[in-house]
């Protein structure tokens, strides 16, 4: 007997021989090959003792390896090969088993990773959809939360970056938030200070409207903040020279009332002492006593010829600053509606803005219903504007934008209409125009971009745009011809980008 391993060993040597030799589990082959690595002669008996000694050498680590060699005991004392077997395969299975179960890693209980996954859902609203890297993690995490048994080391490093996408956002909120509320402020502390005229405040009201429709940021509160700091400071200043016009115009007023007042006591005066003149004229028996007496006529009619001229002439001059007050106060009014329009534009490129588009829109419709004359809509969106973002920075994007703006400008007719629709996106609304001819000017303004190189520092940038054209349809909204013009938009950008297509 090979006397160097114990019968356990011997016992584990023969089971992995049976499975190199691809042998099949029986008593038999078992026998041969313990027999065989312990140097024994292959005998038939049925080894109680050898068994047994194995059953004491193996150690169980669990209670189904505790049960698989009580039935080996078992199976020894009935001396039948095929419980021993199967005792052996059930020890050898269960300690199998527990080592899988020991290195798999720990599963996420269901019921709290549905409650993870509510929680994540709660918290989106609140951070807004504009962050995409917020979206897509966020949308990765619930993924992996629905699965049927996720392990808790993935869920942990799938948290650990929500969580860090999460507090850059959260802190975007903040100051959000704290923008949207020095806006109201400003617009709330100059109501005090305007004019009486409703209207002033309107183009306020609507930037005010602008900045906090979706989406939301902080650049575009930024520029709307010092647009209506501009704003504010116009309307100030023409609202003060506005009071002291009115003012001058009341003092002219009063003036010019005391100056009639003046000429009717004048009037009085002269016409008294005419009267009394002609009295005394025919009281007159001599000659020589009629001379003084003409003499005081002439003097008063003089003195009245004199005041005459002095009061045309005041008035003359009165009426005179009169007409240049009030083409002051027509100025200034015109000032302060220009002001209140600012608010309608696009502070970076100068385009309308989305409430200068909806009334552009609105006006355009309406005389396309009242002529029967076609309208057509376009939208065009910048391509790669984020790479060009993110290769030459946010300056450079800006400039881009508003290189776009100025040469669609020269390129547009005067009945045209250019709006900032969002982002990189832009409107261009065409009265008198089909479908087919707002198509030809899409495309001769992508030539003249191609001509009309951007330049960012030294370099020359190609700018190319996807465009969409829809023509209005009877009955249809502006909303939904700006769908359509977006529907194509996206199929000239999947068909290749600086393409113009039509729906």
């Amino acid at each position: 007997m090979n006397e160097s391993k114990n019968p356990s060993e011997i016992a584990r040597e023969a089971l992995r021989c049976l499975a190199v030799r691809h042998m099949a589990p029986t008593p038999a082959n078992f026998q041969a090959c313990y027999n065989e690595i312990a140097n024994l002669p292959n005998v038939a008996p049925f080894p109680d003792q050898q068994l047994r000694q194995l059953a004491i050498e193996l150690k169980a680590r669990n209670e189904a390896q505790e049960k698989a060699l009580s039935e080996l005991d078992a199976a020894i004392g009935r001396r039948t090969w095929s419980g021993v077997q199967e005792a052996f395969l059930g020890f050898v299975a269960a300690g199998e088993k527990s080592n899988s179960l020991a290195l798999a890693p720990p599963v996420l209980p269901a019921e709290l990773a549905a409650k993870l996954a509510r929680f994540v859902e709660c918290i989106l609203p609140a951070l807004g959809d504009e962050n995409e890297r917020v979206t897509a993690t966020a949308a990765d995490f619930l993924l992996a939360l629905r699965q049927p048994a996720v392990e808790i080391p993935v869920v942990q490093g799938k948290l650990a970056l929500m969580t860090h996408q999460v507090l850059f956002a959260a802190e975007e909120q903040v100051e959000i938030k704290e923008s949207l509320l020095n806006l109201l402020h400003l617009i709330i502390e100059n109501i005090g200070e305007l004019s009486l005229d409703d209207r002033w405040l309107k183009g306020q009201i609507d930037g005010l409207l602008v900045a906090v429709a979706p989406p939301l940021t902080l650049r575009h509160l930024d520029e709307m903040e010092r647009r209506l700091r501009d704003v504010l400071v116009r309307q100030h200043e023409a609202k003060t020279r506005s009071i002291e016009v009115q003012e001058e115009m009341r003092q002219m007023l009063a003036a010019f009332i005391e100056r009639l007042s003046t000429m009717n006591a004048s009037s009085e005066s002269f016409q008294g002492k005419i009267e009394e003149s002609a009295r005394q004229i025919e009281k007159v028996e001599r000659i020589e006593e009629l001379a003084p007496l003409l003499k005081d006529v002439i003097v008063a009619t003089r003195s009245m010829a004199e005041e005459s001229a002095r009061s045309r002439e005041q008035l003359r001059c009165l009426q005179d600053k009169v007409l240049s007050t009030e083409a002051e106060l027509a100025h200034l009014h015109r000032e302060l509606d220009s002001a209140s329009a600012l608010a309608r534009h696009d502070p970076l490129t100068d385009a309308l803005n989305r409430k200068g588009l909806d009334e552009a829109l609105a006006r355009e419709i309406a005389s396309m219903q009242r002529k029967e004359t076609p309208l057509s809509v376009c939208l065009l969106d910048i391509d790669n504007f984020k790479k060009l973002n993110d290769r030459l920075g946010h300056e450079a994007g800006d400039n881009a934008l508003v290189h776009l703006a100025n040469v669609a400008r020269r390129c547009m007719r005067p009945t045209d209409t250019l709006a900032r629709y969002g982002g990189e996106e832009f409107i261009i609304l065409m009265p008198d125009t089909l479908l087919e001819q707002g198509i030809e000017a899409m495309v001769r303004l992508q030539r003249e971009l191609t001509r009309a190189f951007f330049l960012s520092g030294k370099d020359k940038v190609l700018i190319t745009f996807s465009a969409g054209v829809a023509q209005l349809q009877p009955n249809e909204s502006g909303a939904d011809a700006i769908k359509r013009a977006d529907q194509a938009m996206y199929l000239a950008k999947r068909a290749g980008k600086n393409r113009v297509m039509g729906d």
